[in-house]
């Protein structure tokens, strides 16, 4: 990262943008997510665009019912609404799960496959680094790795940092496009997902600019899905939301039980929170209906 924005240039989206809110099934949904969900919501309002909920389920191990349910529940909650997506658990599962669209995925692991040299085959564990033993591709519970030449590096204009440089090669690589189980890793699956729906603005935490610079390299890769760039998609990725002992929230941290950011009862300290990262006067936090007032209407 070479520079940084204020915050309040953050607004400054032209009309028709398409964002959408991802979260994954695969545990409460934490505050740093529900501030992901409100700043993300308050861009795509201003700007007077398209926001969908597009819910990351492909990793079906960790997926259970009841953190299904808390991504609704923390939407209402946060007074949220979107325009494209699944009503609830039930129609998600039916209409709107990731699984619906494993032929979209695999057509493009296909391709990618053709590509002599790009992909490998592996059966390191999901740690390991570059330069374990290769294996073809044919092998039986083998994952498929995308093969990152040392001195890649991905620069792209990030809305919040600024110009942003990421040398992937260092900080993801040989990253997994196919899992050992055969299914479409989410690299590859956020992009397929991002130009189904359009997508041309991207909200994320600091800790996933490697996923956007995998992701945004391994877009190249494929004439179907070059437009999945950084001309064409908007990415902000903002600071991250830390404990009192300075730990990243996540859901992986939370304890035993805990129901995650609901537990706070109310959504003020999330309203609050999104006007810290904007720089807004405290009392821009006081509700939803504050924060859009004071990042102006679309």
């Amino acid at each position: 990262m070479q520079t940084s924005r204020e915050p309040q240039q953050l607004l400054d989206e032209p009309l028709g943008v398409v964002g959408r809110l991802a979260p994954t099934p695969s545990g409460y949904l934490h505050l740093g997510n529900a501030v992901n969900f409100v700043l993300t919501w308050l861009l795509v309002r201003r700007a007077g665009g398209t926001l969908h909920l597009r819910i990351d389920d492909l990793d079906r191990a960790r997926l259970r019912r009841p953190y299904l349910e808390n991504i609704f529940q923390v939407i209402d909650w946060l007074g949220l609404d979107y325009d494209g997506g699944p009503s609830g658990p039930d129609d998600f599962l039916r209409h709107h799960s990731q699984l619906l669209h494993l032929p979209a995925y695999n057509q493009a692991l296909r391709r990618l496959a053709q590509r002599p040299g790009l992909l490998y085959g592996s059966q390191r564990s999901r740690t390991g680094g570059a330069g374990a033993a290769e294996v073809p591709l044919t092998t039986l519970g083998a994952a498929w790795r995308a093969r990152v030449p040392d001195d890649t590096r991905l620069s792209f204009e990030d809305g919040w940092q600024g110009a942003t440089q990421v040398p992937l090669a260092a900080e993801l690589a040989d990253f997994i496009v196919r899992k050992k189980d055969g299914v479409a890793a989410y690299q590859l699956a956020s992009v397929v997902d991002d130009l189904r729906l359009g997508t041309t603005l991207i909200v994320r935490g600091l800790d996933l600019l490697p996923s956007t610079a995998a992701q945004l390299w391994l877009a190249a890769q494929l004439a179907e899905t070059r437009a999945f760039n950084a001309r064409r998609v908007h990415f902000y990725h903002h600071d991250l939301l830390t404990d009192a002992a300075g730990h990243k929230l996540s859901k992986s941290t939370q304890a035993q039980g805990d129901q995650g950011v609901l537990v706070l009862g109310t959504p003020g300290p999330v309203y609050a929170a999104v006007a810290r990262l904007l720089h807004l006067p405290s009392g821009a936090g006081e509700s939803l209906a504050s924060l859009r007032a004071a990042v102006g209407e679309g």
